[in-house]
């Protein structure tokens, strides 16, 4: 049932709820109960993104909206939140939390919102001295106390404003700026957006480094036990490792479900639709276009029966012609005939590499010598049908009657 209502949920609303229970396990220790939970949100979360396609990587920060920026931060939280996950397989979540951080780093890079210092960091593979990692470690502690004090201020100054709003809302009946008030709520929230995600890569770094010497110990202190004698497996431990393969493999057809991958959405409008809350990623969506009708209401939606009905629908139209098929549509279409000719050209392609177009004049040179000499047996006849048509009726033969001695 949980599971459904995660599904019925608008994209807004199950972000803000794996939020909370972020900022939750953050400040406080939760039960594991809660911290599986908020996994499974930001999962769905992930789908949902990915159904959508709020993001692409041929934009940058400047190119996303200000509503879609927050849902940057779902790896990164996904990754926090995996790695206070406890269980025996304490490698298994490392690996998975560290994949999480390099694909936020890696996206974030991407979208150009890591420091330069960072990526060449990156580039050339780690500092090599302990005082270069000592420099890096102090400017990235530099960059996260300002992105917490900038946040710091920006809360304040929303609280403030939100206090003046509603003292002058009080005192005068009459709103005055309102537009700008919304204009400046719009770039603070922009603005506090963009400082969260460099304060989340601040600290993704550090805890990308720290998972890392966890797991090296963990390795090694694993190395050590099998170097100490349990070098072979016991056979309880072949039979608990059996029966969790029998187990998957029987589970394998009831995972299939929630493990294909969702096809995604193509359709703006409904996009659009899932994001605000009035869809369902789960609701069938066909790419139908409803053309626009600007005629009496009376008659809108409504078949004619008659000429005279058919003529009054057809009143107050546009002077432009409308279109007969969505955006949508329109790209499915040149997407199946570009598929179609690349087809085409991969069979002509597989016909001019064959042996057979290769070898094909070598086999018909023979037939290409018999016709040609038929052509020329065929031309020398009508030369010569032609030389004695000349002799039968010599030049100006025709014309003697029209001659003064003829």
């Amino acid at each position: 049932m949980g599971e459904l209502n995660m599904q019925e949920m608008p994209l807004p609303a199950l972000f803000e709820q794996a939020r909370k229970i972020h900022v939750s396990a953050s400040e406080s220790s939760i039960d594991q109960d809660t911290v599986r939970k908020g996994c499974d949100i930001l999962r769905v979360c992930e789908e949902m993104i990915g159904k959508l396609g709020l993001f692409s990587l041929n934009e940058t920060k400047d190119d996303i909206s200000t509503a879609n920026l927050k849902y940057i931060l779902v790896p990164y939280y996904l990754a926090e939140l995996t790695e206070k996950i406890a269980e025996d397989e304490r490698i298994e979540i490392l690996k998975a939390s560290q994949a999480k951080l390099k694909e936020f780093i890696s996206f974030c890079e991407t979208m150009e919102l890591v420091p330069e210092d960072e990526i060449e960091t990156s580039t050339q593979g780690g500092a090599s001295s302990f005082v270069d990692r000592r420099a890096k470690k102090i400017a990235r502690f530099k960059r996260q106390r300002a992105a917490e004090s900038k946040l710091l201020e920006l809360k304040e100054r929303k609280e403030r404003r939100g206090r003046s709003t509603k003292a002058s809302a009080l005192s005068s009946p009459v709103e005055t700026g309102e537009d700008d008030v919304i204009d400046d709520d719009g770039e603070e929230e922009r603005e506090a957006w963009l400082t969260t995600i460099s304060l989340a890569l601040c600290k993704a770094f550090d805890l990308l480094e720290m998972l890392k010497k966890e797991e090296e110990i963990l390795s090694a202190v694993r190395e050590k036990q099998l170097q100490d004698g349990e070098k072979e497996f016991s056979q309880l431990i072949l039979d608990e490792r059996i029966q969790k393969a029998e187990s998957w493999h029987r589970d394998a057809a009831a995972r299939a479900h929630y493990t294909r991958p969702a096809a995604p959405i193509t359709c703006a409008t409904f996009a659009q639709d899932v994001i605000e809350g009035r869809a369902k990623v789960s609701q069938a969506h066909e790419h139908k276009h409803q053309p626009l009708l600007f005629g009496p209401a009376s008659l809108v939606g409504m078949t004619p029966t008659t000429e005279r009905e058919r003529i009054a629908a057809q009143v107050f139209q546009p002077h432009y012609r409308l279109p007969t098929m969505s955006i949508e549509e329109a790209g499915l279409t040149e997407m199946n005939m570009m598929n179609k000719w690349q087809e085409r050209n991969v069979k002509l392609m597989e016909e001019a590499n064959s042996s057979w177009y290769k070898d094909g004049p070598k086999l018909r040179s023979g037939e290409d010598d018999d016709e040609e000499e038929d052509d020329d047996d065929a031309a020398q006849e009508k030369a010569r049908a032609w030389d004695d048509w000349k002799d039968d009726n010599p030049r100006g033969a025709g014309n003697k009657k029209l001659t003064p001695c003829g």
